[in-house]
């Protein structure tokens, strides 16, 4: 059984309400996204406010928190209200497709970890569904929604399986916002990638693609890349 609570160095997650618990896709995206010079940060899909709150420890912006599920939403508020950041951080429950219709506010940073499975077995937990499976939340929305709420130059960062990667881009193009980065997230160096973060701007720029390796050969041995990526938030790193 998961643990209720998952302690960073600045901040505790819990999450025992929240059907997806604190895992390292999450991390790798919160840690790679460049906050440094946004101002107002869209995170969809907050979960257990993982992201939000380490967009908050990265950056002095202001950040939003959407999330559908409403167990999800009352984990994330719980650890807004435990953080440091209760002032930077504002959740909303709302579906995104109704939030991006119905705002005139522009982000410079949107974040999001999608549910990625289309057609893959459900489980008899509708939270649980709701968190993984993309009927809720098709990535033509995400990429819709974003090309309204992204400022000029902002960015949109996402985190999905390498193998929807073409396809995602495609989609992307279609409104008007394309990859300036691809980072592939190996799990060792004997592996191939299964994740990658792709950043989405409006303007056309030539990709910059490289790698994350997170282990060594040898279970639990992180690569010195990780290690600096991610010790400003790991307990043990």
């Amino acid at each position: 059984m998961a643990n209720n609570y998952f302690q960073f160095k600045q901040f505790k997650i819990m999450q025992d309400k929240a059907a997806m618990k604190v895992g390292v896709d999450g991390v790798l995206l919160g840690a790679i996204t460049d906050f440094s010079i946004s101002k107002k940060i869209l995170d969809i899909g907050s979960g257990t406010g993982l992201i939000s709150l380490m967009a908050a420890q990265k950056s002095n912006a202001k950040i939003t928190a959407l999330e559908i599920e409403s167990n999800a939403y009352n984990q994330t508020l719980e650890n807004i209200e435990i953080s440091p950041w209760q002032n930077k951080i504002t959740a909303i429950n709302i579906d995104f497709i109704e939030f991006w219709k119905n705002i005139d506010e522009k982000f410079d940073t949107i974040v999001c970890n999608p549910p990625f499975f289309e057609k893959s077995y459900k489980s008899d937990k509708e939270q649980r569904n709701i968190a993984r499976h993309n009927e809720n939340l098709p990535f033509d929305e995400i990429f819709k929604g974003s090309e309204k709420l992204l400022t000029d130059k902002g960015t949109l960062n996402l985190i999905f399986p390498i193998e929807a990667l073409s396809k995602i881009i495609i989609i992307g193009n279609k409104y008007k916002l394309f990859p300036e980065k691809v980072i592939e997230i190996k799990p060792n160096f004997n592996k191939k990638a299964k994740r990658v973060v792709v950043v989405f701007s409006k303007e056309k720029k030539e990709i910059k693609k490289t790698e994350l390796i997170i282990e060594t050969e040898e279970r639990h041995v992180y690569t010195e890349e990780y290690i600096n990526l991610t010790k400003e938030f790991y307990l043990k790193m």
